[in-house]
């Protein structure tokens, strides 16, 4: 069995509804996950965007949510996420603040990358690490990987 990370909000490669954007509500959007290998002693969780500013010429990857240390048991995050988990840690997003920032593209059709990662250890508390501080202190100890890609684009966009 293989990690595996879903949504009931939106399909693999299809559209983020608004409520989960800038346009909308700007809540977290529910996520579930199953298949967790053996081993697995905690799970880390990173949202980014490849395509910013503009996916005809992108020139960073905006990070949209980092959290860390989720439990290894746990399989679920509830949409409009309030409440962590016992033990899960936050980082910070490129708005440079711990929580969930949703899409809200200046231009064009962004996809929107959910990151789920199951490690073989629970991450010393690192503070609010950025995504590149996180990715650091995860190498070595991913056991496996999963990954769900949204779209979102903004209404009036063509």
């Amino acid at each position: 069995m293989s990690l595996m990370l879903s949504s009931p909000a939106f399909k693999a490669q299809g559209p983020i509804p608004q409520r989960y954007s800038c346009e909308g509500k700007d809540v977290s959007p529910p996520l579930a996950w199953s298949g967790a290998p053996p081993g697995t002693k905690s799970l880390a969780l990173i949202v980014d965007d490849p395509d910013a500013p503009d996916p005809a010429a992108p020139k960073i990857t905006w990070v949209h949510w980092v959290l860390y240390n989720l439990p290894a048991g746990t399989t679920e995050l509830p949409e409009d996420l309030h409440t962590l988990p016992p033990g899960t840690l936050q980082g910070l997003n490129d708005w440079q603040r711990p929580g969930y920032g949703g899409p809200c593209p200046p231009i064009g059709t962004h996809r929107y990358f959910h990151k789920l990662y199951a490690l073989d250890t629970v991450l010393p508390n690192l503070g609010q690490p950025t995504k590149a501080q996180l990715e650091s202190a995860m190498r070595g100890h991913v056991l496996a990987q999963a990954e769900l890609t949204g779209t979102y684009r903004r209404r009036g966009e063509g």
